[in-house]
Parts: C-alpha cells; structure tokens; sequence
C-alpha cells in the first residue's frame, strides 16, 4: 500500500488514509506494507517491540523515532547495569535497539533518536512537538503510530502528546497534518495492579485492530525482547499477547486518563498532577488552544 498524502490527522473512522493502512495490516492484507511514509514515534528504546514488534518486519521502509535515549540522568540504572556513566548506558540501549531493529529488517538510517533522558520528556514537551513536526514535514510522514494517553509512564503520556501537538501545530501552520494511531502500553488496571495489552476504554468508542501472535510472531517478539538485554527484568512483565492498534482518539490532556496513574507509585521524572501543569506549559509555548484538537 502506499497512502495517499493526509491532509488531515485521522481522529475518526472513515478517513482513507487510516482505513487503508489499518485495513492492510489486518489479517486480510498483504504480508508487506509499503511503510515509507510511516514511523513509530516512541518514548523509550524497546517501546516499539513491547507495542508491535511482530508486525514491524511488514513494514518496509518504517521510521522509527525514539524522543529518549532510555538512559535516566540519576545514574541509578546506569549503575545498577554496571556503566560509569549514562552516556554508556544510553550507548548501550542504542545498540540493544539496533540488533533488535536488524532482527525485524529495519537499519540503522531509519531510527532517529531525539537524545532526551529517560524520565525528562515531560520537562521539554513543546521542544518535542517542534522537532517532530519538522520530521513529518521534512520526511513526508503521514502515518504516526504512537503510544496511547494512559497514565503508564510520563514519558509515554509525554510523548503521545507531543505528537498530536505536532498535529495541531502543523494544522495552526497550514500544513499537513499526520494520521495518528495508537498502540498499546501499560496502565493502572481496575484492580489496582499493572495491566497491558489492552487499551482503556475510551468513551467515543474507537475500533481497534487486534493482531493475534502466531507461533512465529512470539518466536520473533521473543527474539526482539532478548535484545535488550539490559531491559529483562522490566520486559519480562510483558506477556505475548496480541498487539493492538486504533486510530487515536482527541484527548484532553488537561484530564487524567485514569485516576489513579500508575507512574504516581515511582520516582519517574513527575506525578501525573504535575505533568498536567506541564503540559498546560507546553501549550502555551506552542501557542495552541486548548485541547482536545479536532
């Protein structure tokens, strides 16, 4: 498939550009996709595979862009990993990504890495959306797959809402504007325990695309998690289920995606409260109404 330029983001179901690409990543299309003008923009190193990593060999030619580079500024995983520094920790989830990335037949000219620490996304959002603006227009992306506003991690919510604001900045410029769709991560689940692979539910409703894992695909997801070796212990937490994949609902990011977030347990960067104060800063730096963005 190779899609037609957007002119507008893909917030509901009908528009060509999203139903074409969900259409032929479904079981009735074709093994392949024509992914060039796709990417993945994801928040950490191994993001990707947690999220798709058995369909990213369909996609050829697929960008992917990481805005961290997974290392923490506090030094407390580099050391724990046993590395004198976070540049050699953020050097080594780099190559972990590489050999898993080669593994799914995507090289090294396609990843772009935005080179932000790993719990920071939340103190630069509108630096973000800039730079990933500039990427969709300099690299004619009109098909953003991303994480979904959930409450998981900071930088997961950071980075989801630095895309749609590149949307909504690129339509305040009068240009195109990506379709944006959604994988799956992880959130406070009804019980109060971790939950993934699953979206919330979202009040409008938005289809989703579930993408059972044949032996072969957990074969290939297996071997894409055992190659970021420094993540283990964290990904083994994951279970191989089916991926998943809906056109992104409108957010209001002034509104917590659920009420208690699963980050507010941790020392990962912010709490969710003022990751909102954040975000409200952001917009007012990009000078943009306030969301939701139609």
């Amino acid at each position: 498939m190779t899609p037609a330029r957007a002119n507008r983001p893909g917030i509901i179901r009908g528009i060509p550009l999203a139903e074409a690409f969900l259409h032929d990543l479904g079981p009735s299309g074709p093994g392949v996709l024509d992914a060039r003008r796709v990417a993945l923009v994801c928040a950490h190193p191994d993001d990707e595979t947690i999220g798709l990593g058995a369909q990213l060999p369909r996609l050829a030619g697929v960008r992917v862009i990481h805005v961290t580079d997974g290392a923490p500024a506090d030094m407390r995983d580099a050391v724990s990993h046993g590395f004198a520094t976070r540049e050699d920790y953020a050097q080594a989830r780099r190559d972990e990504l590489e050999s898993a990335m080669a593994v799914a037949g995507i090289p090294p000219v396609r990843l772009v890495g935005l080179g932000i620490a790993d719990q920071e996304a939340c103190q630069v959002m509108a630096g973000i959306a800039r730079r990933l603006a500039e990427l969709v227009d300099q690299k004619d992306i009109g098909i953003i797959l991303t994480h979904a506003f959930e409450g998981g991690h900071p930088d997961h919510d950071s980075t989801c809402f630095a895309v749609h604001a590149a949307a909504a900045l690129l339509r305040l410029e009068g240009r195109p504007a990506p379709v944006i769709l959604e994988f799956t991560g992880y959130h406070t689940g009804p019980d109060g325990n971790l939950e993934s692979g699953i979206f919330l539910p979202d009040p409008g409703k938005p289809e989703e695309l579930a993408m059972p894992l044949a032996e072969e695909d957990r074969d290939l997801k297996r071997r894409l998690l055992d190659c970021h070796k420094s993540q283990a212990a964290v990904l083994v937490q994951f279970p191989l289920v089916p991926e998943r994949v809906r056109v992104a609902p409108t957010y209001d990011f002034f509104q917590p995606p659920f009420a208690q977030a699963w980050y507010d347990q941790f020392s990962w960067g912010c709490t969710a409260d003022r990751w909102r104060d954040m975000a409200a800063e952001a917009i007012a730096q990009l000078g943009l109404e306030a969301p939701p963005w139609a």
